[in-house]
This record gives structure tokens, C-alpha cells and sequence, in this order.
């Protein structure tokens, strides 16, 4: 992790549920970074993250402040080497019903961290997307594919200067706040029956370690422009809730606004300009790959195709069960 000694890291969104655990982790095992620094406009949040570290390290900071607030994001971006923009309206019913806000956060809010990012001297910027943002059928999703656009364009306007903007992706985080885990524990514990869009659902699965390490990983290898995906396995809704009981009764209570039955990281005209990695695709538009990688060799995927949770590799209740006694098992006993 020497490519992280002595920086200065900054997290937009830096108490949710990604932003709180990256900085955990970075506090936890130290890399040698110079300063970690929490942004979010939630005072109540910091306190609670703070009170959670305990930790009497001189290298973290918090800083109140809202995306949509430019001149802040300024203030708050001096001398900092990185910024891992997590900050974003998320819940997909409510982005339905307030799209304007939506918009000004997660599109105009992102447009303001890579237009401070430049005017600071950021030297790498890594912003988190979703599998919401391909094929979008509802407003957070459509808003994610807005910012996703807009920071692999940031590196057409940067001009000589040392900067570099890259998107990483990847879907729901099981065990996150509000995950579909949460919920199922939830109902489980007070013998209620568990409540299911659709019994047809399926989505992809990734652990917060697995985010985290595909974040550090992109803050080391990306040169600019490349949309990160991970290749994971998927599961059924109905499997995850079969882990946990496996006598499960179900409620259907049918899709919410907006809501997919299967979720996409790839399209099929993604797929075209797709390269293959071990354990990960990188999405890089053809100018980006004749600026950035001209001396490196890539392995271009050959077909194309949709890589959605439905047509994919699948964890079996089994393996769902598995994986919740070793990472979960204070949510379900």
C-alpha cells in the first residue's frame, strides 16, 4: 500500500455506509496516509462515526459540508491528494417522488467535486456508481449514469494538468444500512413473514471488504476514464430469505416505482468498448484507451453481451447461508 503513504484522502459521503467503513478500514490498518478526512453534511453522523473509531490517531478529520456547496468543497479539497466522491441520494422510491433533488445532488453535486477537484490540484478522483446507472429505468439511476458521464469526461478538460477522474462500479452491498439483508433479519427476528417485490428478483452480490478493496485498488491502477465493474455472482431475493429460514414464508407486495427485477452492470453496447482483467472489466472509451494506455496490453472482450444478475453465475441458499454465518452472523442468529 505504499502508493498511499504520506496522501491526504477525502470521502464525500464519508458517514454512509461506505464512506464510514473505507475510512474504518484506512484507520484500522493505517497505509501510512498522512490524513483521512470525513465530508458530509450530517453532524449527528460524524459524531456517531467518531464516538465508533475512538480512535486517538492525528490523521482523521471532519468536515461539515454539502456537494451541492461549491466554494466549500474548495475549502475542503486544499492539499488533498484523493477524493472518493460516495456522496449521493440513493433510495430509489424517493428519488421518484423528489427528482429535482436528486439532480442537485447526485448530477449538479458531482459536477461541483469535479470542478473543486480541478481548481484544488486533486491528483486522483475516484467516484462510486451503481448498477442502477446502466439501462436506467428510474431517476437515481438515470442521475448515476449523468455523473458517471460526467467524471469520465473530466479527463477531456483537465489539459496538462496532473489529474486523473475514474468511476468504479458495482451493485447493492449486502449488509449495508437498508439492505435487503437488513430487512429480511429484521422480519426473521419478530416472526413476520418476509416481504418480497417479486418472487422472480435476483441481484448481484458484493461484501463491503470487496467494495473497499476494489476502491484501493482503483485508487492505485486507474489512469483515467475507465468505469471499474467487478465480476460477482448473483442470488435470488427468495434464496437470501431461505438462508436465513429456511420455512420462509412470503408476502408479495410487488414491485416499487422504479424498482428492476434484474439489474445490470454491463450493457450490451457497454460491452463493446469492455476489457478483461482477472476478477474485473474495465469500461474505457476509445480515445481514453489511445491516451491512457498506449504501452500496456489489454485483453479486449470478444462478445458482446448483457451482464445482468439474471444471465450469470448464481449463489446457491447454501452458499447464502455460508457466507451470512461468516460475515453476518450479528444480524441473524
Amino acid at each position: 500500500m505504499n502508493y498511499l503513504k504520506n496522501k491526504r484522502i477525502l470521502v464525500t459521503g464519508g458517514t454512509g455506509s461506505f464512506g464510514s467503513n473505507f475510512v474504518k478500514e484506512i484507520i484500522k490498518k493505517k497505509y501510512g496516509v498522512k490524513r483521512i478526512i470525513v465530508f458530509s453534511r450530517d453532524e449527528l453522523k460524524q459524531y456517531e462515526l467518531q464516538k465508533k473509531i475512538n480512535t486517538k490517531s492525528n490523521i482523521l478529520r471532519f468536515f461539515l459540508g454539502d456537494v451541492r456547496d461549491k466554494p466549500r468543497l474548495v475549502y475542503a479539497f486544499k492539499d488533498v491528494d484523493v477524493v472518493i466522491h460516495a456522496a449521493a441520494l440513493k433510495q430509489v422510491p424517493a428519488a421518484e417522488y423528489n427528482p429535482l433533488e436528486f439532480v442537485k445532488t447526485n448530477v449538479i453535486g458531482s459536477q461541483n467535486v469535479i470542478e473543486a477537484c480541478i481548481d484544488s490540484n486533486v491528483k486522483k478522483v475516484i467516484a462510486l456508481s451503481t448498477d442502477k446507472a446502466v439501462s436506467p429505468l428510474n431517476l437515481y439511476g438515470a442521475t448515476k449514469l449523468c455523473a458517471d458521464k460526467l467524471f469520465v469526461s473530466a479527463n477531456n478538460i483537465i489539459g496538462n494538468q496532473d489529474i486523473s477522474f475514474g468511476v468504479v462500479r458495482y451493485g447493492n452491498v449486502l449488509g449495508s444500512r437498508g439492505s435487503i439483508l437488513n430487512e429480511f433479519a429484521k422480519q426473521n427476528k419478530n416472526k413476520q413473514n418476509f416481504l418480497i417485490t417479486d418472487m422472480k428478483m435476483t441481484r448481484f452480490n458484493i461484501l463491503m471488504s470487496e467494495a473497499i478493496d476494489l476502491v484501493l485498488w482503483s485508487i492505485q491502477n486507474l489512469k483515467g476514464g475507465e468505469i471499474v465493474i467487478p465480476k460477482l455472482k448473483s442470488f435470488w431475493i427468495k434464496d437470501l430469505a431461505l438462508a436465513i429460514n429456511n420455512k420462509a414464508k412470503f408476502k408479495i407486495i410487488g414491485k416499487r416505482p422504479g424498482e428492476k427485477i434484474h439489474e445490470e452492470l454491463m450493457s450490451i453496447s457497454d460491452s463493446q468498448n469492455v476489457y478483461q482483467l482477472k476478477d474485473k472489466y474495465l469500461l474505457i472509451s476509445n480515445q481514453l484507451l489511445k491516451n491512457n494506455y498506449k504501452n500496456t496490453t489489454l485483453k479486449k472482450l470478444n462478445k458482446n453481451f448483457s451482464y445482468n444478475s439474471l444471465e450469470n453465475n448464481f449463489l446457491t441458499v447454501k452458499d447464502l447461508k455460508n457466507l451470512i454465518k461468516k460475515n453476518f452472523s450479528n444480524l441473524v442468529n
